[in-house]
């Protein structure tokens, strides 16, 4: 049994590609074209793409590829805006609104034809509910916030720890980092996320988190899970994660 996870994805449309492209090649040698595969969420933002990063992915699972996907904070971000004009999170401590270049608001918004200035608000949501097609929208809030298999549980940005899942808010599955980057306890799985862009993926005993900041131009991590053995996939095979030393 073997499952794949593809980290954060931000508008990266050739490099999702590509790790489909790993994961694919990856699938032949061992001889298992129907596992499946996780996408961790945060779809857009910041990359050149997003509107063709959510029809490629809705047209390979009507397809009927084995894909999977759960929704990260910039995806509710961006539905949340063309849903209903709000371009701020309270999550955001430096009080940036999402079309402000260092959140990636314009850029998803341009992949759908829609020119957006951070400020005008209402000038932005009035042309992206136009633009963007009612199935992205839908796309994306039917997305579930996590996904279990095995002893492993697949989540956006972590979970707060000793919360049931069942009880986990939205906001902590998308969110959350202070209470779970620095937690070193006790958990009854692997929760495997993104959210937090590292210089490579790394595994911390208790999570993996392989965002490896595809949203600012560092390649896109896929990962395999195989008999409890976790790997990177790349071009050339698969190869170790890197392991944390214990806190």
């Amino acid at each position: 049994m073997r499952i794949y996870a593809i980290g954060d994805i931000h508008g990266q449309l050739d490099m999702l590609k590509a790790a489909h492209a790993r994961i694919e090649a990856d699938k032949a040698r061992v001889g298992d074209t129907d596992a499946r595969v996780i996408h961790l969420g945060d779809y857009v933002d910041r990359g050149p793409d997003s509107a063709g990063v959510i029809q490629y992915l809705m047209d390979g699972i009507a397809a009927g590829k084995p894909w999977r996907t759960i929704r990260g904070n910039h995806d509710r971000m961006f539905t949340r805006f063309v849903r209903h004009g709000i371009a701020h999170d309270d999550h955001i401590k430096s009080g940036k609104s999402w079309l402000h270049p260092a959140l990636g608001g314009p850029d998803t918004l341009a992949s759908y034809g829609v020119e957006a200035v951070d400020g005008e608000f209402e000038l932005a949501h009035m042309r992206a509910a136009k633009a963007v097609p009612e199935a992205h929208l839908e796309f994306i809030e039917k997305a579930p916030l996590t996904y279990a298999w095995g002893n492993y549980l697949f989540a956006h940005a972590g979970i707060r720890p000793r919360v049931p899942v069942e009880h986990q808010t939205e906001d902590d599955l998308i969110w959350i980092r202070e209470g779970w980057l620095d937690y070193h306890g006790f958990l009854p799985y692997t929760v495997v996320h993104g959210h937090t862009a590292l210089d490579m993926p790394t595994h911390f005993g208790h999570r993996i988190d392989i965002d490896s900041g595809a949203g600012y131009g560092r390649p896109m991590t896929a990962m395999v899970i195989e008999n409890g053995v976790e790997e990177v996939v790349t071009e050339t095979g698969r190869a170790p994660l890197f392991h944390a030393e214990p806190a």
